[in-house]
């Protein structure tokens, strides 16, 4: 009990930080006129996406209640009961908290860009601050969102299926949020560069183009809304994972789960409030101050954890093994991402000889850093069960789940460094559509340099985070089918044989959800993405002035935002559908053996795609950033057009596709492990 307390007292104290800051933020002087009215067109844009996109989420919530309350633990018209009430509960629990994390950091974000615009007028400290704030909002409030909520539950029942239904609750809204906002997103920012760069040679944030406040609205909408929901998820799969298998060994386990949730949430609390930047120093050496800083702090915690609750020290070293992976993952993807290491320099270079070899450079480098990610990921899994397994039966796969939950403990960090990156982008549009100056556009640049750097780093360590999770997930999956056939009476449950036709058979039908999962929404920003097109060039050709820039002459922003959104959500529904659906056709077809193929080839694909596509992604966009800065030809240079064309085609890479496989992966596990005990009763073979 005491250590339940402690929990709550800890998410309390980070609830209290996070308003502390969001109310520093807000108080911060009004920005100029200018500034105010640019900015308040991103917010209002974002918001009328999120309350559109809460009326089609909201349907779907409802149905998927309705549908566990009438099918789970048991099918209700066969045997009623008021746990398939509390499970459908335990879900649209889930898919609240996931949306309150989305909500609230698209509110700080939004307010935060106007005021880190305004204070880079006066330093790029000072800007920096307000910008790494505005996103650290978000950060400790999806931390204490996921610790308090898990254990709130956990208080009142110890029910491994109501701990599922929360996590699919947190999934399933994730999915959405990030793929929704993903094509939202892309839609404006590949319309804006293929109309405004590339055929008008107009820059970055001209505020002649049509589609450039759309393009604004979506970095909060994908990069900070998606983003908070989808890391939410992660870590709540994750600590799911572990509390179902720690609960199938010793309920003990569960609150060394817990406490190490809580160091890592504790370390982050004390570490957000000590970041800053000199003035001279780079930002992307700051931001990383903060998340090793994050790391030492969870290390000592996790040791003094460990020693006070008398838990083995394999277990331990589990925990860390996983948080030094997630780093060792961050550092690979910096490597193929940031420009100033050897393949984004290429690859911006072999732009001067066309599109074509900019597009081959930038996918095979993308290709050779899933590799070293993949082994991590691997190694991880594979020291961390042989740690755990000697402690007895089942211990594997809690050593598993123990470095997913180590990965993540510095997740409060990971999302604000995530966060921060849209809002110094958008405050880099301000700057630059209100005219404030080349200085103050110089320090904008450079803290938006920093957030690409920090971006394509967090989006490395949350596919990877995502991995582990899933792989717990399994664990937690085939516990799930122990503890179920023990309950239906069954002496033995089949030892899964990879050799088997309906492993074999859920294993190929796995690898390719993920690509068909991919091509949908891939498919969606390519089709959205044309009538914005269309849109823009229809207002440069019936806006007498627009293109020349004549005093007074403004596009009609509010047509491309309006587009935008009802275009994605048109399209978003589809995708996360089949996912579900998929995964339970394959289970009442081949039964839980064949689900157990599914989810690792799910998994193994999926991981292998998002890393591909995150990383190529973020690739060809520094690539682009490089040129721009002046090298390879600099800007409306042929090197430039070839890499402004590559980083279209990166952009539903990184942006939608690539991070909304994370979820993907994470929701197919949770949906074998909630329908575990109906695949095992019904399944025609």
């Amino acid at each position: 009990m005491a250590i339940l307390i402690g929990i709550v007292l800890i998410s309390v104290s980070g609830f209290v930080v996070s308003l502390a800051l969001y109310r520093w933020i807000v108080r911060l002087p009004q920005p100029s006129p200018s500034l105010t009215r640019i900015s308040t067109l991103i917010k209002d844009g974002a918001n009328v996406f999120l309350f559109r996109e809460a009326k089609y989420l909201t349907r779907f919530c409802l149905s998927a209640a309705l549908c566990i309350l009438l099918l789970l633990p048991r099918p209700l018209f066969l045997d009623p009961s008021i746990e398939n009430l509390y499970i459908a509960a335990a879900y649209l629990f889930g898919t609240v908290l996931s949306a309150l994390c989305a909500v609230l950091g698209m509110q700080a974000a939004t307010i935060a860009n106007a005021k880190t615009a305004d204070r880079a007028r006066q330093s790029l400290a000072s800007a920096f601050l307000c910008s790494f704030r505005g996103g650290s909002v978000m950060g400790i409030f999806v931390v204490c969102t996921s610790l308090s909520g898990i254990t709130l539950l956990f208080f009142f029942t110890d029910d491994t299926s109501y701990l599922l239904a929360f996590s699919f609750g947190a999934s399933s809204l994730a999915l959405f949020a990030k793929a929704g906002g993903g094509i939202f997103t892309k839609t404006a920012d590949i319309s804006a560069d293929l109309v405004g760069k590339v055929e008008l040679g107009m820059a970055e944030d001209d505020y002649r183009n049509p589609a450039v406040i759309a393009d604004n609205v979506g970095d909060n909408v994908g990069d900070v809304a998606g983003m908070g929901s989808d890391l939410f998820d992660s870590y709540v799969a994750a600590l799911v994972a572990s509390l179902v298998i720690a609960l199938s060994l010793d309920a003990s386990y569960a609150y060394l789960v817990l406490s190490y949730s809580a160091v890592g949430t504790f370390a982050t609390i004390l570490m957000v409030g000590s970041v800053r930047l000199k003035e001279g120093k780079s930002v992307t050496s700051a931001l990383n101050r903060s998340t090793y800083g994050t790391s030492l702090l969870s290390l000592l915690g996790f040791a003094l954890v460990t020693y006070l609750l008398d838990a083995p020290l394999a277990l331990l070293f589990c925990t860390v093994l996983g948080l030094g992976v997630g780093s060792v993952i961050g550092i690979v993807t910096n490597h193929f991402t940031d420009d100033t290491h050897a393949p984004v320099r290429r690859v911006a270079a072999s732009g001067k000889k066309g599109p074509a070899f900019s597009v081959l450079g930038g996918f095979s480098y993308g290709l050779l850093s899933t590799f070293p990610a993949l082994v991590g990921i691997a190694l991880c899994t594979l020291l961390s069960y042989r740690l755990a397994a000697p402690l007895g039966t089942g211990m594997g796969f809690f050593g598993v789940s123990l470095s997913s939950v180590g990965m993540l403990s510095i997740v409060g960090m990971v999302v604000s460094n995530d966060a921060y990156g849209p809002i110094v982008d958008n405050a880099r549009g301000l700057a630059q559509m209100s005219s404030l100056g080349e200085e103050t556009l110089a320090r904008t640049d450079a803290l938006d340099s920093a957030g690409n750097t920090v971006k394509a780093i967090t989006k490395g360590f949350a596919i990877a985070s995502a991995g582990l999770a899933v792989i717990s997930l399994l664990g937690a999956f085939l516990a799930q089918i122990g503890m179920e056939a023990a309950r239906l009476g069954l002496s033995a449950v089949q030892i899964l044989d990879a050799l088997s036709p309906s492993f074999l058979f859920g294993l190929l039908v796995g690898i390719g959800v993920p690509a068909v999962f991919s091509a949908l929404l891939i498919q969606a920003v390519q089709d959205n993405a044309c009538l914005m097109v269309e849109e823009i060039h229809h207002q440069f050709e019936t806006i007498e002035g627009l293109k020349e820039g004549k005093a007074g002459v403004l596009p009609k922003y509010d047509t491309c935002i309006d587009l935008a959104t009802k275009a994605a959500l048109h399209r978003l529904i589809p995708a996360g559908l089949f996912t579900i659906l998929m995964t339970l056709v394959v289970g009442f077809f081949g039964g839980y053996v064949a689900v157990s193929g599914f989810i690792i080839g799910n998994i193994a694909c999926g991981l292998l795609l998002a890393l591909l596509m995150s990383n190529t992604g973020g690739l060809w966009d520094n690539a682009k950033k490089w040129v721009e800065a002046g090298n390879e030809g600099g800007k409306h240079s042929d090197a430039h057009q070839a890499a402004v064309i590559s980083d279209t085609i990166g952009d539903p890479f990184k942006d939608t596709a690539g991070p909304s496989l994370n979820t993907q992966i994470t929701l197919v596990t949770l949906v074998s492990s909630l329908f575990a005990s109906l695949f095992l009763r019904y399944s025609l073979f």
